[in-house]
């Protein structure tokens, strides 16, 4: 009984006593960064070594040159005030200097730093921590870094602390761990990873075959990245050329309409969307994160109403006279672009993206993609899609197909042409409205937006076959998949010029596109 009671005894006493030996060993460590410049090194890495909070804003004190000393005593100061070092005590500055640094003190504090943030509540302290202790791999941040892997949550910190874990173990001294590093290098994928290991490499001499296997392992995954990401980016690049295709595809696809002020109706879309920012800035800036989505309907119905005076101004008069309308609706872009420059100016205007819409994702594989042109994707789709049930499922589309069909025969079964022509080239010029919204979000917003896309939005029309809405998306899709993955190899202005010679030779081979239509357009 006496000898249970004896431990007993020694274990309350050392559990009491614990906190105060730490107590004394951090105070310690404290009054050393006081000391000269290589116990200054030494304290700053047994602190971060020790991974106790306190010491952190100490040692950020003495990186920024805030750390002061007056007498033995270290001060930190700060904008709240001066407080004691070591204790937090609220102390005194007068008389105090600062804490002088050299170059291998601030090495030191660089790794004590990342090491200490690690634990940091702020998840982007911690992931700069983790790049910190990247940068700075160091086989004392391997127990750290192994118990920040634990209990980390965020995926994204998470892969960067094992990426600094990985870092740290390809420097220890054991042959074993510095193969788990090389190991988790290969598998990370990461082109920071690559260099490290190509580095390790003349240092490692017995491990260049493992290294050269993860070289070739994070090579593979590079390269599936960049074609995931090339892929994702021609897809981008073909929903803005169907967006802007759609509206071509009526109006010239099914109307036989050459409308080359089609690049300004998409133009006018996207001012629109400006204009409707403005108003909710001004009037409603409650519903500013939501002004894209109003701009949608708005610049459908502006642009529909733009080509309905258009259609019955100008454009009925020289139906079969496929010049003249040329060269007519030419001459009208000019104008529509003169009229915004007097307007709003010659000068681009922001339309900004709402804060949904901005940042990027993170695939799996490492694949990053853009917000914005992802929901550009979705948009494209789902306009293709209410595109094709009005044509198909709504009696103006019914109307619609019986005119392209047999103009007369519909004309004596009671549909009023001229108002069927009127009502399709108003919707195909609200469908290049709302191209125009989908434009604001990554492209300028000036007088000549829409003339970069007139001519490829021709391309896609006469490729996929006109008057064909499935032609216009293979087509669409096809040309921006083509033109992003030739420009690595032949630059933007070549990956254009190469495109354009294959769909000529293709065209002499299918004048009428991957999916011809008969009609009105087919028969003239």
């Amino acid at each position: 009984m006496r000898r249970h009671l004896a431990a007993l005894l020694l274990a309350l006493a050392l559990l009491g006593t614990g906190p105060a030996l730490a107590q004394e060993g951090y105070e310690a460590l404290i009054q050393g960064l006081g000391g000269g410049f290589g116990a200054q090194a030494e304290a700053a890495e047994k602190l971060g070594a020790l991974g106790d909070a306190r010491a952190l804003p100490v040692l950020q004190a003495l990186n920024e040159g805030r750390l002061l000393r007056r007498e033995g005593t270290l001060l930190v100061q700060s904008p709240a005030g001066v407080v004691d070092a070591a204790t937090g005590a609220p102390a005194d500055a007068a008389g105090a200097e600062p804490v002088r640094i050299n170059n291998r003190v601030r090495g030191a504090l660089r790794g004590a730093l990342g090491r200490l943030q690690l634990v940091s509540p702020d998840p982007g302290q911690r992931r700069a921590a983790a790049d910190a202790v990247f940068r700075s791999a160091s086989a004392e941040s391997i127990p750290a870094l192994e118990a920040a892997v634990a209990r980390e949550q965020v995926p994204d910190i998470k892969a960067r602390l094992e990426l600094a874990l990985a870092a740290s173990r390809l420097v220890a001294a054991d042959p074993a761990v510095r193969r788990q590093g090389i190991e988790a290098l290969g598998g990370s994928g990461s082109a920071e990873g690559r260099a490290l290991l190509l580095q390790a490499r003349a240092a490692n001499p017995d491990l260049a075959a493992p290294i050269d296997a993860a070289v070739a392992s994070i090579d593979h995954t590079l390269a599936f990245r960049q074609a995931a990401e090339l892929l994702f980016q021609g897809l981008s690049l073909g929903s803005v050329l169907l967006l802007a295709a759609l509206g071509l595809a009526i109006t010239f696809g099914v109307m036989g309409v050459i409308n080359m002020a089609h690049g300004e109706i998409v133009m006018l879309g996207a001012y629109t969307t400006y204009g409707v920012q403005l108003l909710c800035q001004h009037y409603a800036p409650w519903l500013l994160p939501w002004s894209i989505v109003i701009s949608i309907p708005a610049a459908f119905l502006v642009a529909g109403t733009f080509g309905a005076i258009l259609e019955r101004g100008l454009i009925r008069h020289l139906y079969g006279r496929p010049l003249e309308t040329l060269l007519m609706t030419f001459g009208v872009s000019m104008m529509v672009q003169q009229a915004v420059r007097l307007a709003f100016g010659a000068q681009n205007r922001d339309v900004l993206s709402p804060a949904w819409m901005q940042g990027t994702l993170l695939l799996p594989g490492g694949v990053t993609v853009t917000q914005n042109r992802l929901w550009i994707i979705l948009f494209g789709l789902l306009v293709l899609g209410l595109t094709f049930a009005i044509i198909r499922l709504t009696r103006f589309g019914l109307e619609m197909r019986a005119v392209v069909q047999n103009r007369r025969i519909a004309a004596t079964q009671g549909i009023r042409t001229w108002r069927v022509d009127m009502l399709t080239f108003a919707f195909g010029s609200g469908l290049a409205g709302m191209a125009g919204v989908a434009l604001s979000q990554i492209d300028n917003v000036s007088p000549n937006l829409g003339t970069g896309y007139i001519i490829d939005s021709f391309l896609v029309v006469v490729f996929g076959g006109v008057g064909s809405l499935a032609g216009t998306l293979v087509g669409a899709m096809t040309l921006g998949v083509l033109n992003k993955l030739l420009e690595p190899w032949a630059g933007a202005v070549l990956a254009k010029v190469f495109v354009l010679v294959g769909l000529m030779l293709f065209i002499q081979r299918k004048p009428r596109g991957l999916f011809a239509l008969k009609g009105r357009a087919a028969e003239a």
